[in-house]
């Protein structure tokens, strides 16, 4: 009973973090109770996480803009524009994707950049900024695809980053290999992770969990990493989006929580003027953080195109809200100086069963789009409520 009651505690006093995960629990369940099982089948849930990627990655980058208290409208036409600049010259100039990759996420940090340059030194408040730079590059794109409305791709090493598969090893009773171990590791580093914070936050005298709750955090955690892991291993694997994914989250939130950088932004997200008095220079910061942000624009254009084998003129069209949306879904404070990248990834993944359960359902767009931006609402309500009561 005191177990019981502690857990209670537990998620009252941190629901910001737990309630994403409680959430997309319960839509899972539902739907799967709703579609007879066709939810959770291993084809669709390879499928759906394919197509939450290139969301899921702009989500990470929008979850460091708004925590610093910024907003980016143009990474949508971004992605758009940079993936048909990729198609371009991997077609027309006909240079190897090794050197394509490198020059397009150059690019995407550069026009960066300029948005940091615009807001942080010239102060033109981020939402005109990046409104402008989505209309330039929407008509970028309009342009480089005028000649044929879609450039189609024929390169296959390119388009597996978006269509392939990680190789498998062998079969064990029909279950892919390599993804089977690319998942306990998985669970290893991230057992690995909880307890050295754990022993850290102890070292220190901070308060931390009880033994029992904690043990019963790592095994809820890695049951779910574990299905999760066998669902995918039952179909093709882990895809190379799927790989990218987890790599972006791994590396951002490294940078958001071992990092001075990391700190720097949450400081900034937090308090601008006294992050400034504190020595810190917020306008590096906002450099960092933007072009970071259409760095990230930049490989979610890769992914699209890939996925889709051809660029073409709608490429990008509403990508900055649903990667907004991502990140207020996955617990990011509108007030800013709150938000973690994994928060962002459990956003794109809510989003997308979201939509993919009402596709499976057979529900209209319409209704689609008011039920997608009812949660959007609940989630901005829920952020107002729990700051007013100080969670």
């Amino acid at each position: 009973m005191k177990l019981v009651n502690e857990a209670k505690m537990l998620i009252k006093e941190n629901i910001r973090d737990y309630g994403m995960f409680i959430a997309l629990f319960f839509i899972m369940i539902v739907f799967n109770l709703l579609t007879d099982g066709m939810f959770m089948s291993s084809r669709n849930i390879s499928n759906m996480l394919d197509s939450a990627g290139y969301i899921a990655v702009l989500a990470v980058g929008m979850t460091l803009v708004i925590v610093i208290r910024h907003i980016d409208l143009s990474v949508g036409y971004i992605a758009g524009f940079l993936g048909a600049v990729s198609a371009i010259l991997l077609m027309q100039y006909e240079l190897s994707v090794f050197i394509v990759i490198p020059i397009i996420l150059l690019l995407g940090i550069l026009i960066g950049f300029f948005n940091g340059f615009l807001i942080a030194q010239l102060g033109i408040p981020a939402f005109v900024a990046t409104l402008a730079g989505m209309l330039v590059f929407r008509g970028a794109l309009l342009q480089v695809t005028a000649g044929t409305g879609t450039i189609i791709v024929q390169n296959d090493f390119f388009n597996a980053i978006g269509n392939g598969f990680i190789p498998s090893l062998a079969k064990i009773n029909d279950l892919h290999l390599l993804t089977l171990l690319i998942g306990f590791v998985t669970i290893l580093f991230f057992s690995y992770g909880e307890i050295k914070t754990r022993s850290d936050k102890k070292k220190y005298n901070f308060d931390v969990v009880s033994t029992g709750i904690f043990l019963l955090k790592m095994v809820f955690l890695s049951l779910i990493i574990g299905y999760i892991t066998i669902i995918l291993a039952g179909y093709n694997g882990f895809s190379w989006t799927v790989i990218i994914v987890l790599l972006v989250t791994m590396i951002y939130h490294f940078i958001t929580s071992k990092t001075v950088l990391g700190r720097q932004i949450y400081a900034v997200g937090s308090n601008p003027e006294a992050a400034h008095l504190s020595g810190i220079n917020v306008k590096k910061v906002t450099f960092m953080v933007m072009g970071s942000m259409s760095m990230l624009a930049a490989l979610s254009g890769i992914m699209y195109t890939s996925r889709l084998q051809s660029a073409t003129t709608t490429a990008g069209m509403l990508f900055e809200l649903d990667a907004i949306a991502a990140a207020y879904v996955g617990g990011v404070s509108s007030a800013g100086g709150v938000g973690k990248v994994t928060g962002a990834i459990i956003g794109a993944i809510v989003m997308a069963s979201l939509t993919n359960g009402m596709n499976l359902m057979g529900v209209g767009i319409s209704y689609q789009y008011m039920i997608r931006g009812g949660v959007l609402a609940g989630a901005v309500i829920f952020d107002v409520m729990t700051r007013k009561r100080g969670k």
